[in-house]
């Protein structure tokens, strides 16, 4: 088994730091912060895009440990962009955070005129605050309706994919999120459940489908919650292309990191990252390149950086973290 498909408690992104709307924070130490700086240490002075900015936990860190560095914060959940603002304000001017989709990186860019980044940061997954506060729907630690919109104005929710996907449909998004051996038996429990409307209901015909040995090993709704959750936010459908439209505008030097918390996504991160650096080369493997392929950025690592023993012991919910970086070869006009 996979470091990544490791059974562990439900693992958020470490976007977080700041104070939200309420009374409920987004405490919570940003996931190899120390990686991300040194990562970004050499990079040309300039602009930073943090994609996934949450509570401002590694903008943060970014901007006080590299002075020259100023930032642009982007996230979905209108929550996270007023909690980022708060954690944030002290940079002042080097500093904007901007509600958005990743999807949307080029939109929200040309819009502020920015046509050249020195580095960017995705942290990818669910954040501590949402996974926290029950109403939102991400947790099967608590009983509430069955929502996980990262981008609570859009329509799709968790309780309409669970329940109008068809058991095939079902069946594929579970395998596809660290879940095929159970994914059958599952998705037909789900579908002789309906209609399932609460995460407490999820979690406790999930667990049911799967043998007492499994359950064992760990909660057995910790994959599914997560499938539902991406299928939610079409989180593994538009990575890719936000990767590629951020490594486009990247000046030479200047760096990419993604982080990652299972292995779906970290799976899909390594190829978009390999395509990038080999330029989508489809010439064989050991014959001289003759399809015209253009790398644009290098690999820093052979395989994905794991958080150090320390950090896991400090913070368990960071075990599951994979870093992966690269950085720009060259730079398109545009």
């Amino acid at each position: 088994m996979s470091q990544a498909n490791r059974p562990g408690p439900e693992v958020p992104s470490s976007r977080s730091g700041g104070a939200p709307p309420g009374e409920r924070t987004y405490e919570h130490r940003p996931v190899m912060l120390g990686e991300v700086v040194e990562v970004f240490s050499t990079v040309p002075g300039g602009l930073v895009l943090d994609a996934t900015v949450g509570g401002g936990g590694h903008a943060r860190g970014l901007l006080s440990a590299l002075p020259d560095l100023q930032l642009i914060g982007l996230d979905q959940d209108a929550d996270a962009v007023v909690a980022a603002g708060h954690a944030l304000r002290p940079y002042g001017a080097r500093v904007q955070v901007v509600q958005g989709r990743f999807d949307h990186i080029d939109e929200v860019l040309d819009r502020l005129g920015v046509n050249e980044l020195a580095g960017a940061l995705f942290d990818l997954g669910v954040s501590s605050f949402q996974l926290d506060t029950p109403e939102r729907g991400f947790s099967y630690r608590f009983d509430a309706p069955l929502d996980m919109r990262m981008d609570r104005s859009q329509p799709l929710t968790a309780a309409l994919v669970v329940n109008d996907s068809t058991q095939e449909q079902l069946t594929r998004l579970f395998s596809l999120h660290g879940e095929p051996r159970f994914a059958g038996r599952i998705s037909a429990a789900v579908v002789d459940a309906r209609p399932v409307l609460t995460t407490r209901q999820l979690a406790d015909v999930v667990s049911a489908a799967v043998p007492a040995a499994a359950r064992r090993r760990g909660h057995p709704a910790k994959r599914v919650f997560q499938a539902v959750r991406a299928a939610v936010n079409s989180e593994l459908e538009i990575l890719p292309a936000a990767i590629s439209s951020v490594v486009g505008r990247l000046s030479p030097g200047g760096r990419l990191v993604v982080i990652s918390y299972h292995s779906g996504e970290d799976r899909a991160v390594k190829e978009r990252l390999l395509y990038e650096a080999t330029g989508g080369c489809t010439c064989p493997t050991g014959l001289p390149c003759v399809c015209g392929a253009v790398a644009r950025v290098r690999l820093l690592n052979r395989g994905a950086r794991k958080p150090s023993a320390s950090e896991v012991a400090a913070n368990p919910r960071a075990e599951s973290a994979r870093l992966r970086a690269a950085e720009a070869l060259g730079r398109e006009p545009r």
